[in-house]
């Protein structure tokens, strides 16, 4: 697997939806300001309730950039047999039910599906239990109130 390609592609993700969620904010600021917002009565609160959405999602945009950022800088290093699971880290788990996952450890980007690899972050679940882990240890995830157990088995 390479690891450039998913990490250009988890950046032109992550530009996309920036790209979209910019844009989406910025309909968002010119609805507070378009006559149809204007207040009918004291009562009326059209114009507040947008200006709630378009600072929401002006700060999510803010976010998103700093996400971008983050891993645009991210320095992608090889794994060797013996080194520690952290950031940029391809790791395959194999579960109770012998399935194997494969995950892209990155600084931001968590949930995005690069074809058959997961991104996941550090402040996630199994971000957390991964990171110091060698190939061969096990590790306890809490996932849906129940736990599941799984084995490292590989490590790019």
């Amino acid at each position: 697997m390479d690891k450039a390609a998913l990490h250009r592609e988890l950046i032109a993700n992550l530009e996309r939806e920036l790209e979209t969620l910019t844009a989406a904010q910025r309909l968002s600021s010119e609805g507070v300001t378009h006559a149809d917002a204007r207040a009918d009565g004291d009562k009326d609160m059209r114009a507040t309730e947008a200006s709630y959405i378009a600072r929401g999602q002006a700060m999510r945009v803010t976010a998103l950039r700093d996400d971008l950022e983050r891993v645009v800088g991210l320095k992608l290093r090889s794994f060797g047999e013996e080194d520690s699971i952290a950031l940029s880290a391809l790791v395959t788990v194999l579960d109770e039910d012998d399935r194997e996952t494969l995950v892209f450890l990155a600084p931001a980007g968590g949930g995005t599906q690069l074809g058959d690899v997961k991104v996941i972050t550090p402040a996630s679940p199994l971000g957390r239990a991964l990171l110091g882990k060698r190939r061969g240890d096990l590790l306890e995830v809490e996932r849906g109130g129940g736990t599941d157990e799984l084995e490292v088995i590989e490590l790019v």
